[in-house]
Parts: C-alpha cells; structure tokens; sequence
C-alpha cells in the first residue's frame, strides 16, 4: 500500500485476517501510534496499532525509530507487549529473531526531517536515509506485505521526500 496517512494500516491488517498466522509487523516511525483515541477518533492516523493489537491480527509488533511516547502510548505497549527501540537504539533491533509472515509499516517521519522534510509531523533527530535502507536489507525474511505512508507533497522541497520514499518502494519491493 502507498500513500495516505497511517490509518491505512488497520484496514489492510484487517484484509489479511484469516490469511496469513503469526504475522510479525516491523513499524518504522517516529510515532508509536498507539492512542486508544486521538482527537476522539478511535480510527485516526494515531491508532492503527492500538486497534491491530487488541484485535490480535498481529502476533508481534516491533517499532523502531519511535521518538515521540506518551505516559498512554508507553501504558499500551505494555499492555500490547510491543518491542519498542527509539532512534538512539535502532540499531538494537532484533530482527534476525523475525520469522515469516512479515508485514513491514513505513512511516516517512521515521527519517530526520533533514533527508524528508515532506511530512505532516516532522519530529527532529530521526534516522537518516542510510539507515533506514539498513534496516530494510536486515530483515531476515520475504515481507507479505507492506505500507509506505505519511508522505505530504505540500511540504515537501525540490521533491527531496518524494525521491526519498521512491527509494524506500524500490527496495521493499526488491524484499
């Protein structure tokens, strides 16, 4: 899936329901998107992954590049058990212990708004281009399937972000 904000997420969860056992998401994001709400809305940019835990279409959920929790974001990832590694420690990532079926989530806030700066909620000392590119050659498995979100051309300069994310596309579809 392409484009559109991170609420596309759930629904596509919710498509592979029945399809695919034991599913694994790896999330790339600045944002744990965890809210129960956001803004009264159980179904917002801010809750895919509060709704495909408590629905149980995933088994695992492993965030990297998160930067930005709240006390309510932390109390739902344990309530989840979701394996969290900031932007200081993405390197730490387990994902050799990732085992198929895989389902990779790819907010474009996860870079440093230096190397994307066409997003909706730039968040400052994020992953640099390298790095992410990294983290998609180490995934030890074939992915499922995959979301690349959060792209917004209005804030975008000299097509830098939209460079970047087709970049991103061309390697997770090589996966």
């Amino acid at each position: 899936m392409l484009g559109g904000d991170h609420s596309i997420t759930y629904p596509v969860m919710r498509a592979f329901r029945g399809h695919l056992t034991g599913l694994t998401i790896v999330h790339l994001d600045a944002h744990g998107d965890l809210y129960d709400e956001f803004e009264g809305d159980r179904f917002s940019h801010a809750c895919p992954f509060a709704r495909i835990m408590e629905e149980g279409l995933a088994s695992r959920l492993l965030q990297i590049g998160i930067r930005t929790l709240t006390a309510h974001q932390r109390e739902q990832a344990k309530k989840f058990g979701v394996e969290i590694y900031d932007a200081t420690r993405w390197a730490e990532a387990p994902l050799e212990s990732v085992t198929a079926p895989l389902y990779l989530s790819l907010d474009i806030d996860v870079l440093d708004p230096a190397y994307a700066p066409g997003v909706s909620h730039p968040e400052p000392g994020g992953l640099s281009t390298r790095e992410v590119l990294s983290l998609i050659h180490r995934l030890p498995c074939a992915v499922s399937g995959a979301d690349i979100v959060e792209y917004n051309p209005t804030n975008d300069v000299r097509d830098l972000t939209a460079r970047v994310a087709a970049k991103m596309i061309k390697e997770v579809v090589a996966r």
